[in-house]
């Protein structure tokens, strides 16, 4: 969605102007600003306050627009399940955990209060996520997260041509070690397809290793670009990251393995044929 501001509209702040075009609070104009979804001659601007002038674009990817509040909540796909533990496939624009969160609707879709998330991926995240049906499954869980022995398989789009086929990153974040093992999937002229398996989960792992090559994640608006000089990048609606695998030895029983898959979200397979990686 794009709007062009006009003699009357200059001189209003980006909350107002965002409020009056898309018919929704100064609140929700506000949210949409906080997760880096909003472009101004394109530049991504975040703060509230911003005065516009006669002839600015203002242009916010349709996916982000704020939707109705009271709309049902989507249901949440349950990828593999047993008597512990369940592996869901997370949609985006969820938190983990906390009010209205994949953990809160998850209790409520299976009817198990008790429900808890073993670890959290970030709101615009999608894929693969573990919760423990128990405290004792819960508490097993977590000491293995603790360990080398989980492998969490990621699929990334990021800006720019890859271009080592496999490699390492191993650059402390935070002043603690960060391992990210990337393999190249496919590039074209502008972008490219990775897989990334991460040995440790330090805060935005993934974002902040790939940013600081300068190959940051497309959709990004914390640690990727800041300006859209290729106006194919105002239309993904979210980060391009994705949680394809999750493998690790069955907390509670011993010598069982649980495995689960989440294939590629439809918004991850367009932007890989927007950018002619796909199909």
């Amino acid at each position: 969605m794009a709007f062009v501001v006009s003699k009357v509209e200059a001189g209003q702040s980006l909350q107002v102007f965002l409020s009056h075009k898309l018919s929704v609070s100064k609140r929700a104009a506000k949210n949409l600003m906080d997760d880096r979804a909003v472009w101004v001659n394109r530049r991504c601007v975040w703060m509230a306050h911003h005065l516009l002038r006669l002839g600015d674009t203002v242009e916010v990817p349709a996916a982000n627009k704020p939707k109705d509040e009271a709309a049902p909540k989507a249901k949440i796909r349950v990828l593999i399940e047993d008597d512990f533990y369940l592996v869901a496939d997370k949609p985006s624009a969820l938190l983990a955990v906390g009010e209205g969160s994949a953990e809160e609707v998850l209790r409520e879709q299976t009817g198990q209060p008790a429900l808890r998330a073993v670890h959290r991926l970030d709101r615009d995240t999608t894929g693969c996520m573990l919760f423990a049906k128990n405290a004792a499954a819960f508490d097993a869980a977590v000491a293995l997260f603790k360990t080398r022995r989980v492998s969490k398989i990621y699929q990334v789009i990021v800006s720019g041509k890859y271009d080592r086929a496999s490699s390492t990153l191993n650059q402390e974040l935070d002043g603690e070690r960060a391992v990210s093992q990337i393999k190249r999937e496919a590039v074209s002229n502008d972008a490219s397809f990775l897989q990334v398996k991460i040995e440790t989960g330090r805060t935005h792992q993934i974002r902040r290793h790939l940013s600081g090559i300068r190959h940051p994640v497309l959709g990004d608006r914390e640690h990727g670009l800041k300006f859209a000089r290729d106006p194919r990048l105002l239309t993904i609606p979210r980060q391009m990251l994705h949680a394809s695998g999750l493998e690790l030895p069955h907390p509670m029983l011993p010598g069982k393995t649980l495995k689960a898959h989440s294939p590629l979200p439809a918004d991850f397979r367009r932007c890989l044929k927007l950018f002619e990686m796909g199909k």
